[in-house]
């Protein structure tokens, strides 16, 4: 079975799911190496690319994760949603320590997925996020190299909401209403 990251209660608005509350993941600080945490999340192996947006479950805006943001990536040991680096960089949510230590393992490089290796975790652990009528994984190739992505940091997802602000027009654009006749 594959580790879970990033399941919280709030983002699928279902209690009871894996990782609990993200109110109780919070934390003030996050890992020293927080930075290459959240670019190795961010670099997974997209599983399931999902078309939707949201936002941030505690502050209610926008990030940069906020359109796909329940697609499902993974590294092969570990699965999370697209969304979940915004809520380590933003928020510090605790990680798990076996996590943390994968990763460092690893050198914060994404690994290639081995397709045998990671087949039956996958559908094994798919009926716990809600994904039960899925499919069972099979690829065409034995091993997938990490695809690179472009991924917009959180500093230049900031500073495109703030010039978008600051570009929108000023004052009441909605639509003019008839009077009623009498």
């Amino acid at each position: 079975m594959l580790g879970l990251l990033g399941f919280y209660d709030e983002l699928d608005n279902h209690p009871g799911r894996p990782n609990g509350s993200i109110r109780d993941a919070v934390q003030p600080v996050g890992e020293p190496d927080e930075a290459d945490l959240v670019a190795y999340l961010d670099a997974g192996h997209v599983l399931i690319d999902v078309m939707e947006a949201g936002h941030d479950v505690i502050t209610g805006s926008a990030h940069r994760h906020s359109l796909g943001c329940s697609s499902l990536v993974t590294d092969g040991t570990w699965l999370w949603r697209q969304d979940f680096p915004h809520y380590v960089e933003t928020h510090h949510v605790l990680l798990p320590e076996a996590f943390i230590e994968h990763v460092q393992g690893l050198n914060y490089q994404m690994p290639p997925l081995i397709t045998d290796q990671f087949a039956p975790r996958y559908n094994e652990t798919m009926p716990l996020v809600g994904w039960a009528s899925t499919v069972p994984w099979r690829a065409t190739a034995t091993v997938l190299e990490p695809e690179p992505r472009t991924v917009t940091s959180k500093a230049e997802f900031d500073t495109a909401m703030l010039a978008r602000e600051r570009n929108r027009p000023h004052g009441n654009w909605a639509k003019p209403h008839k009077p009623r006749r009498a």
